[in-house]
């Protein structure tokens, strides 16, 4: 089991944001988090993360109890997380963005930091992860000077450069035409390997329903349904609760 959340509540004051969640991921797995707005998805991936602390519960992650554990820490330990609103560096051209990511091994020692000068590998990894991600031809270009669908590929390519075992997306698609949110749910669809796992939090629920093959649902901060994507699509509660009983659009 690569993620274990253990009854999880998160309550901030005497609002209860998420109330005794658990989830379980596997190796290579991608699964969808969907939900209402105010469903207490978001704070679920900020626990998950480590941006947010539960109040109660627990995070496993590779078998380790992680529920105390930095930002930082759970990074170096197989975690990325790609942020919904991007911020790259702006006076850094998309490659060296990547680049930096690449050598954040190195920063882990101050000794080593001071000492390496060489960056030639981290920009060729960071030209093969842009590569990957379908913007290798912008790898020069400024972020001002590229689409936002070039960011939000940016911000895969840096996650990526991590090298994780679990990536956390939250809401990659949110500003894209549904022609670019289709291209960049295939591109997260190619990510999920045997050795990669993604948690993908989105609203466009036609492309998590295309390409998840579990979906997990919350609704006011609890456990709704979690299983297959056909199976849980066709709950009567999911239904009533995110999509009004309507039909999947």
């Amino acid at each position: 089991m690569l993620l274990s959340v253990s009854d999880v509540t998160v309550q901030f004051g005497g609002v209860t944001a998420v109330a005794d969640l658990s989830l379980k991921v596997d190796r290579g797995e991608l699964i969808g988090i969907i939900g209402p707005n105010g469903a207490g998805k978001t704070t679920l991936m900020r626990v998950i993360s480590g941006l947010v602390r539960p109040t109660s519960g627990s995070i496993l992650l590779n078998g380790q109890d992680v529920t105390g554990w930095t930002i930082d820490r759970r990074v170096r330990s197989g975690l990325a997380l790609a942020q919904q609103i991007v911020k790259p560096l702006a006076t850094f051209t998309l490659v060296e963005n990547v680049a930096l990511a690449c050598g954040s091994r190195r920063m882990g020692s101050p000794w080593q930091a001071m000492t390496t000068v060489d960056r030639n590998a981290e920009l060729q990894r960071g030209r093969e992860l842009l590569e990957l991600v379908g913007i290798a031809a912008a790898a020069d270009d400024y972020p001002s000077a590229v689409p936002l669908g070039y960011l939000k590929c940016l911000e895969l390519a840096r996650a990526l450069a991590l090298e994780p075992e679990l990536i956390l997306l939250d809401e990659p698609l949110a500003g894209l035409n549904q022609a670019e949110a289709a291209q960049m749910a295939d591109r997260i669809a190619s990510l999920a390997t045997e050795s990669r796992s993604i948690i993908l939090i989105e609203h466009n629920l036609r492309e998590v329903v295309r390409i998840c093959p579990k979906l997990f649902v919350q609704d006011h901060g609890r456990y709704l349904d979690f299983g297959a994507t056909e199976e849980v699509m066709a709950n009567p509660k999911v239904r009533a609760a995110y999509l009004g009983g309507g039909a999947i659009c």
